[in-house]
C-alpha cells in the first residue's frame, strides 16, 4: 500500500493537528507496552505454584477472571471512549493495570492472586489495550491508512510478546519474580505520555456516520448490531480465538516442562509466536484490503487447527515447539484487523470502540475457560491433552461459522 506523500493529521479533542505517522507510533507504543506483561503470565505459573503449594487451578482460575473482566469491561470501555474520548479512558485502565501488577508481586493468597492478576489486570486491560488503539486509528486515521494501521497496532502487540519472553527470564533469573512484576508494573505508566497523541472527539460522529445513522443512540447502535445475523456470526467465531490463545499463552511453559522441556523453551516458544505474529498481523492487515475478510479469517481459523493437530500428533522437542510457535505465530492474531474492519465496513466508525468491544468479550469469553479449563482438567487427568483437542474442534467450527458472513454496511433506511 502506498501511503499519502503528505502524511495527514487529525485533530484531537483540543483541535490540534496530529500527524498521521505519530498517531501509528503512539498507538503502537501502547499496544506494545500493554501486551507485553499481559502474555508472559504462563511463565508465573510454576515458580508462584510452586512457592506457596498451589495447584495450577489456582493461577488459572486468576487468569480466566482476568480473560472474562477484561472482555466484561471491554464494551463499558469503548462506550466510554467514544462517549469521552480515548486519552481519559487508556490513562485510568494504564493506572488499574499497573496497579493489578504491583498488588501480584505481593499476592500469597489465592484470594489476593485472584483480585490482583484477576480482577484489577482484567479491568485494566479492558480499558488500556489494543482495542481502544483500534477504534482510534479507526476514527483518526485516513481511509487508506486504516487497514494497516489495524495490522501495524496488532503487530506492534506481537512484538511485546516476542520481546517480553525472553526478558522476563532473564528478569526473573537476576531479580526474582517478585520484582519483575513491579518493574512491568512501572513500565505501564509510559502509557500515559503516549496516550495524548490518541486524543478522540468525545461523541463526535464522522460525517458518512452521521450520514448513516443520524442521532443513533449507543443502545440503538448495540440494539442493531445485536440484530444483524453477521455481526453475530463474526462475535461467535472469536470465540474461538480467545480460547486458543489464552490456553497456550498460560499453560503452554508448563505443559512443556511436564514434556521434560525446560521453562526457557516455553519462553522463547512464546517469544517465537510474538515474533511471527507480528508478519501474520501485518500480512493480515495487508490482505483485509485486497480480499474477502471472511474468507481470510476462515483460512486462518482453519489453519490454527491444522498448526495444533500437527504438534500434538507429533514428538515434543525444542525444535517441534520452536516450529509450532512459529506457525502459531503466524495465525495468532491475525485475525484482529479482518475481524476490527468487518465491524467497521457493517457499522462505521462511530461506536467501533463498543461494537469491537462486544466482539472481543465473545473472545474473552473463549479466553476464560481456555485458562480455567486448562487448570482443572489438568488437575483432573494430569494431561493437557482434552485441551489441545478441543481446540483443534473449535478451530475448524469457527473456519465454517464465518464463511456465510455478508460483507457490507448494514442497511438503514433514509429518514427525512
Amino acid at each position: 500500500m502506498s501511503a499519502p506523500s503528505s502524511p495527514p493529521a487529525a485533530s484531537g479533542r483540543s483541535g490540534a493537528a496530529v500527524p498521521a505517522i505519530l498517531i501509528l507510533i503512539a498507538g503502537s507504543a501502547v499496544a506494545l507496552l500493554t501486551f507485553g506483561p499481559r502474555s508472559v503470565f504462563g511463565l508465573f505459573l510454576l515458580p508462584m505454584s510452586q512457592e506457596f503449594g498451589w495447584g495450577r487451578d489456582v493461577f488459572g482460575f486468576a487468569v480466566a477472571i482476568q480473560n472474562l473482566l477484561w472482555g466484561v469491561g471491554s464494551p463499558f470501555a469503548g462506550a466510554l471512549a467514544d462517549r469521552f474520548g480515548t486519552v481519559r479512558v487508556l490513562c485510568c485502565g494504564a493506572l488499574i493495570y499497573a496497579a493489578g501488577l504491583a498488588l501480584m508481586a505481593y499476592a500469597t493468597t489465592p484470594g489476593l492472586l485472584h483480585l490482583s492478576a484477576g480482577v484489577l489486570i482484567g479491568f485494566g486491560l479492558s480499558a488500556a489495550s489494543f482495542n481502544l488503539v483500534l477504534a482510534a486509528f479507526g476514527k483518526l486515521l485516513p481511509n487508506e491508512w486504516k487497514s494497516i494501521g489495524f495490522g501495524l497496532a496488532t503487530a506492534a502487540g506481537s512484538f511485546g510478546q516476542f520481546l517480553f519472553p525472553p526478558l522476563t527470564r532473564g528478569l526473573m533469573d537476576t531479580i526474582g519474580w517478585h520484582e519483575t512484576l513491579l518493574v512491568f508494573g512501572a513500565s505501564l505508566l509510559i502509557v500515559l505520555p503516549f496516550s495524548l497523541a490518541l486524543s478522540t472527539r468525545a461523541a463526535t460522529p464522522s460525517a458518512a456516520s452521521a450520514a448513516q445513522a443520524p442521532q443513533q443512540s449507543i443502545g440503538a447502535a448495540l440494539s442493531e448490531a445485536l440484530r444483524h445475523p453477521s455481526y453475530v456470526l463474526l462475535v461467535l467465531g472469536f470465540f474461538t480465538c480467545g480460547f486458543q490463545l489464552a490456553f497456550v499463552t498460560v499453560h503452554m511453559p508448563a505443559f512443556l516442562v511436564d514434556k521434560g522441556m525446560s521453562l526457557s523453551v516455553g519462553a522463547y516458544t512464546l517469544a517465537l509466536i510474538g515474533l511471527f505474529n507480528i508478519l501474520g498481523s501485518l500480512t493480515a492487515g495487508y490482505l483485509s484490503n485486497r480480499m474477502s475478510r471472511k474468507v481470510l479469517l476462515s483460512v486462518i481459523y482453519a489453519g490454527r487447527g491444522i498448526a495444533i493437530a500437527v504438534f500434538v500428533m507429533s514428538p515434543i522437542t525444542a525444535t517441534s515447539c520452536y516450529v509450532f510457535g512459529a506457525a502459531m505465530g503466524f495465525l495468532w492474531l491475525s485475525t484482529v484487523p479482518p475481524t476490527s474492519g468487518l465491524v467497521m465496513l457493517m457499522f462505521g466508525t462511530r461506536y467501533m470502540a463498543m461494537l469491537y468491544g462486544f466482539a472481543f468479550f465473545s473472545h474473552q469469553v473463549g479466553g476464560f475457560l481456555g485458562v480455567y479449563l486448562g487448570g482443572e482438567i489438568y488437575e483432573a487427568t494430569k494431561s493437557y491433552d482434552w485441551l489441545w483437542w478441543l481446540s483443534v474442534a473449535l478451530s475448524f467450527a469457527s473456519a465454517a461459522i464465518n464463511l456465510p458472513i455478508r460483507e457490507r454496511p448494514v442497511h438503514r433506511p433514509v429518514t427525512v
